[in-house]
């Protein structure tokens, strides 16, 4: 049974539970590979623990002209997805329960994500990771999980994550799950709603770069950074970045584990994805 839940109190009414909790973060317009993550939490604490998806469109991630509006909401249907998972609790806030009153000094305090917030998508979307790592901290603390699920796909959110809850000394273990694709290869995601069927087979090529960008790894960074932006050229789309870096987002190595990182914008929506790429070695 899985049980819808608004408030605060709502949440610290529930009964203790019997095992570990799991949490999984959206911002709603649920799909499939929020299914999965439901799913990966599951298999986390058993079925003796629970399992909660918070549902929750945050403003403060949003830049003045960005999709905060027209964002996809549909709360009944993500609960049906939660349920059809096994998911025991929906935490749905409004933004009053989540953020102090604007006339109260609380309301401006956020957390700092420091110089990697400043980077990639730090640099195209100011304040967006600040407004990000304060709604993760502040879902965590009222929802008490032992583990928390995040998908690869947003790779520099996963990053920044793990290490706010690192300074932070927060007790709770940050799971990244691998991203899951359409069967073209392109990264699920909820902004994929916003695209027309042209726009969408567009989109298709990104993957298709990615995969051409590992496959010369073996050549260097700059070899990668080269293929993906010709795949692209291509089919004329032009990344806001396509960049290689180690796995921690600091500059990429010579040799070893890296990720190759790319955003992309389509007829007004960025597309994000990510791949890790093995660098002076055959992939």
């Amino acid at each position: 049974m899985t049980t819808l839940i608004t408030t605060r109190a709502g949440l610290s009414s529930l009964p203790s539970p019997s095992g570990r909790v799991a949490v999984v973060m959206t911002m709603g317009a649920l799909h499939d590979g929020h299914a999965h993550l439901m799913d990966v939490a599951r298999e986390e604490v058993g079925f003796e623990g629970r399992v909660i998806v918070t549902d929750f469109v945050n403003p403060r991630q949003f830049g003045a002209g960005e999709d905060f509006d027209r964002y996809p909401r549909d709360l009944s249907t993500d609960v049906d997805i939660c349920r059809a998972h096994g998911v025991d609790v929906v935490y749905a806030p409004s933004v009053d329960e989540v953020y102090p009153a604007k006339d109260t000094p609380a309301a401006n305090i956020s957390i700092d994500p420091g110089h990697l917030g400043e980077i990639l998508e730090g640099a195209i979307r100011p304040g967006h990771f600040a407004g990000m790592l304060t709604v993760v901290a502040k879902l965590m603390h009222v929802t008490a999980p032992d583990v928390a699920l995040f998908g690869e796909k947003d790779y520099q959110q996963l990053v920044l994550i793990r290490a706010m809850v690192h300074a932070l000394d927060v007790p709770v273990q940050v799971l990244g799950v691998p991203t899951v694709r359409e069967t073209d290869g392109l990264a699920m995601s909820s902004r994929n709603r916003y695209l027309t069927p042209e726009s969408r087979q567009r989109a298709s090529v990104i993957p298709q770069a990615l995969n051409q960008g590992r496959a010369v790894a073996h050549l260097g960074a700059q070899a990668v950074v080269s293929a993906v932006e010709e795949i692209l050229a291509k089919a004329d789309l032009s990344a806001d970045y396509v960049v290689v870096t180690d796995p921690q987002l600091g500059p990429a190595p010579v040799k070893g584990a890296a990720r190759l990182l790319i955003a992309v914008p389509i007829a007004g929506t960025r597309l994000l994805d990510n791949i890790s790429v093995d660098l002076g070695s055959a992939q």
